[in-house]
């Protein structure tokens, strides 16, 4: 199977698998790459917006929800490469950092965000990582993760879109 057949597969696997939060994982990762595409995000910045949390599939086993930015990591740098797979393998530690140096970021977070930021470890900076060229994506990407919990919000970027993404990222890859 191919990356755009797989991750049309994940997608669409998202549908009506909630994580106590006011959307679906299919809609959370929907918002997220809207909220990316509003930004003017990059592709690829785009794509691991959109692809953070598929761990969270059935399609995984249930130990990968529980480190899912490494899972997300881990299927995505292989199928759409390095960037793509740090970007959304850094979401959980840009929230640590986020909730370290930010205290209203903190005290926006909804319940269930701050219920797995126990479990993620709490709030920290991470040295190595802030001084990575990419983490200030990281940080893009972790704003437009928790902007993607809108029940109300329009449907602005479908699963079409999204894999239309990851097609011209994966063959800029290939060229």
């Amino acid at each position: 199977m191919d990356a755009i057949t797989e991750t049309a597969r994940l997608l669409s696997s998202l549908r009506d698998v909630w994580d106590e939060e006011a959307v679906d994982e299919l809609d959370h990762a929907l918002q997220s790459a809207a909220r990316a595409v509003d930004d003017g995000a990059d592709d690829e910045l785009v794509l691991a917006a959109a692809l953070h949390d598929i761990a969270h599939s059935p399609l995984f086993e249930a130990a990968a929800a529980e480190r899912h930015d490494q899972t997300a990591r881990e299927w995505l740098t292989p199928r759409f490469g390095e960037r793509v797979g740090w970007l959304a393998g850094q979401h959980v530690a840009a929230k640590r950092y986020l909730v370290a140096t930010d205290p209203a970021y903190g005290a926006a977070l909804t319940p269930t965000s701050l219920t797995s930021l126990q479990a993620q470890g709490g709030a920290e900076v991470e040295p190595a990582l802030v001084v990575h060229a990419w983490w200030p994506d990281a940080l893009r990407l972790r704003r437009y993760d928790d902007a993607a919990k809108d029940p109300n919000a329009d449907a602005t970027v479908t699963i079409d879109d999204v894999l239309v993404i990851a097609e011209r990222v994966a063959r800029q890859r290939e060229s």
